[in-house]
């Protein structure tokens, strides 16, 4: 069974990031509203998380999931318990801002794009293939982990 692809509704922005940060594939826009979303998660196979109860009338659209909570965190809550996703074990592979699987790259490829003092404490960096942000491990990497660990999710054994 292939992972579920999300078409996130404009309403939903912070939810997008988090499935995003969390690993999944998560498209979000401000332009990903009513039947523009409709369309867009049709025509990529994608299943809609929305807020507009309009779309649960729909008989044509792709799959939805209505979003009850006003709360990202509830939000995210609801996502990874109707869809079963492990928030832990794709966690960090995806860019938070444009979605793309991030790629390993070398402390050398990214020396002219990370500061000083990064450079010289990480040993492992993620650059985006597609909007070419630079990522690394850390103090934001843990403050998200440990976000998940306090929403109740179990973090995997060391």
């Amino acid at each position: 069974m292939s992972p579920t692809r999300f078409a996130v509704d404009r309403m939903l922005g912070r939810l997008a990031t988090w499935l995003r940060l969390i690993g999944q594939d998560a498209t979000y826009g401000s332009q990903l509203c009513g039947r523009t979303l409709v369309r867009h998660a049709r025509r990529e196979g994608r299943t809609i998380l929305t807020r507009d109860r309009r779309l649960l009338r729909d008989p044509h659209s792709p799959p939805v999931v209505f979003i009850a909570g006003d709360d990202f965190r509830v939000q995210l809550r609801q996502a990874v318990d109707h869809f079963h996703l492990d928030p832990f074990a794709d966690v960090f592979t995806r860019c938070a801002r444009c979605n793309k699987v991030l790629c390993g790259v070398a402390a050398a490829a990214v020396a002219d794009c990370v500061p000083p003092y990064v450079l010289a404490t990480q040993q492992r960096f993620a650059r985006c293939p597609h909007c070419r942000r630079v990522y690394w491990s850390a103090t934001h990497a843990d403050r998200i982990r440990s976000e998940l660990v306090a929403l109740g999710f179990p973090p995997p054994p060391h």
